[in-house]
């Protein structure tokens, strides 16, 4: 029986889109399979982690006939990778085995049963939904992904917060030592809808680095649908459910701080470049730059085991007392990499408090990182 009948890359783009979940090694041999789910001429291909799970939906079944089956994602991905041409591709079940046709190139691939297959149930219902273009979602998530802890023993770390409150949506992230905040507000563009004052979720590390690589920088619409346990992104023709990570997050409104006296607007490439530089002689064991500010003058130094040194000199636009103050490099190179914006302004108050960096052109990012000691 012919499952699919499709031009090489037409079927090889929804299959990379879902193919980023499959674990490679798992206990359930199923979860390295896709989950191919024909209805007529509509095609689903289903991957799942257990705990998330994404499914593409094509026009491009063979025959009215309704069958399910699935195959191991790797191998037929890499299979229609290494086809020659984008001539068209026909694949087909028979008994256990599916088979994939182009030209003259013939494989087959054991199955396993569809029934087996651990698909994500989706929540009852969704209390709260927001609607706007990828282009948005993408830049908001593009300024506070970086933050996000990566398996941290504080489980609530290793994912964003999502808030829902008074005509916005918030994102936040924070790994303990920096904090991203960014926020969209509703307008004609950006719907939002909640059945309660406030609603706050913490969505894995994983779902969002996975729904990064689907938005795209356009003004096509993505639908965001919040409940309790569950969160689900409807793009045009893909669909990504996740479970959600259960915890406090962090009261992110109090770390952010407010009182700060001293204020040095600069070039964002001028300090990416310098600590850049500076890195150079850092260590993985140790990336800690010193940052010295004094009145129209900013030196960035840094140092190593090897008594080498870095340093570099940046004018600004200061007259204020002067500082000294050690922070993590990486921390600093982060957030100056993802913003894109030609002007920063960097706010200190003294050698033990926060630093906060900010933009003139969107009030609502705030990047708050902690010092270190040089």
């Amino acid at each position: 029986m012919i499952l699919i009948k499709a031009q090489r890359q037409a079927l090889l783009r929804p299959l990379q889109m879902v193919s980023g979940i499959v674990e490679r090694r798992h206990t359930l041999p199923i979860l390295s399979n896709v989950l191919i789910r024909k209805h007529g001429p509509s095609v689903s291909l289903i991957s799942t982690d257990i705990e998330m799970q994404i499914t593409s939906t094509v026009e491009m079944g063979s025959g009215p006939e309704e069958q399910a089956t699935t195959v191991s994602a790797r191998k037929f991905l890499d299979i229609l990778r290494a086809l020659p041409t984008d001539d068209e591709v026909v694949v087909s079940l028979a008994g256990r085995k599916m088979s994939i046709a182009q030209g003259k190139s013939r494989f087959q691939l054991q199955t396993l049963a569809a029934e087996e297959f651990p698909t994500v149930t989706p929540a009852q219902a969704y209390p709260a939904s927001v609607s706007l273009s990828q282009k948005d979602l993408k830049q908001l998530l593009h300024l506070v992904h970086f933050s996000m802890a990566q398996q941290d023993i504080r489980y609530y770390l290793n994912g964003l917060l999502l808030v829902i409150e008074g005509g916005q949506l918030r994102a936040v992230a924070t790994d303990g030592h920096r904090l991203a905040y960014a926020a969209l507000t509703a307008s004609e563009a950006i719907t939002i809808q909640t059945e309660s004052d406030k609603l706050e979720v913490i969505v894995p590390r994983k779902a969002i680095m996975e729904l990064q690589k689907l938005l795209s920088d356009d003004d096509q619409k993505i639908q965001i649908e919040l409940a309790g346990n569950q969160v689900k992104f409807q793009l045009a023709s893909i669909e990504l459910i996740s479970k959600l990570i259960e915890g406090k997050f962090p009261d992110y409104q109090r770390v952010i701080p407010k009182g700060h006296t001293k204020h040095v607007p600069m070039s964002r490439e001028a300090l990416l470049g310098s600590l850049t530089r500076a890195a150079i002689l850092t260590t993985d064991k140790f990336k800690g730059v010193r940052l010295s500010l004094a009145s129209g003058l900013l030196k960035i130094s840094a140092t190593n085991a090897e008594q080498e040194e870095a340093l570099e000199e940046i004018e600004v636009d200061y007259n204020g007392e002067s500082i000294d103050i050690g922070f993590n490099v990486q921390y600093l190179m982060d957030v100056l990499a993802n913003l894109r914006t030609d002007q920063i302004q960097l706010s200190l108050q003294d050698p033990n408090a926060s630093a906060l960096i900010t933009t003139p052109n969107d009030p609502e990012f705030r990047y708050v990182v902690m010092p270190m000691r040089i």
